[in-house]
């Protein structure tokens, strides 16, 4: 297992353990974490802290040459919202957990030159089918579902 998706795998572990949607995130600059995040939606009453965006908010303000060189680890598909993070920022690649349980925009990342690896998981896709399984109305309400 590579070491910065099992950051983002921890990530997702210490939301499910708040009481919170299992997903995690690692922003990577040149081998080193500099941002983690995790699914807050539920404990802060957020509209957008998914587990990408916690990730780069937790990064700080970051120069865009900075962004241009890091890579994004994330347990899940990335949502239109998160996707659009990730572009506007130029992150050039983005490690995915799985697609299993949600298929985001992978393929917009992809025509936008976006590099796309995604791993399928056993972990991640254990966290998620259990999730959803015991929480759909929540799940729904997070990706934007009725």
């Amino acid at each position: 297992m590579n070491k910065h998706m099992q950051a983002a795998i921890n990530e997702a572990q210490k939301g499910l353990n708040e009481g919170g949607i299992p997903i995690g995130a690692v922003l990577v600059h040149k081998g080193r974490i500099i941002g983690r995040g995790h699914n807050r939606r539920i404990q802060k009453n957020s509209a957008i802290l998914h587990g990408e965006t916690d990730a780069l908010e937790n990064a700080g303000r970051l120069s865009a040459a900075v962004y241009k060189e890091c890579e994004l680890y994330t347990t899940l598909s990335p949502c239109p919202m998160c996707t659009g993070a990730i572009l506007l920022y130029g992150i050039p690649r983005v490690v995915i957990g799985e697609n299993k349980t949600y298929m985001g925009e992978e393929g917009l990342l992809r025509s936008r030159g976006i590099e796309v690896e995604v791993l399928q998981d056993e972990t991640c896709i254990t966290l998620m089918e259990n999730y959803i399984s015991a929480n759909p109305e929540v799940w729904h309400e997070d990706i934007g579902e009725e």
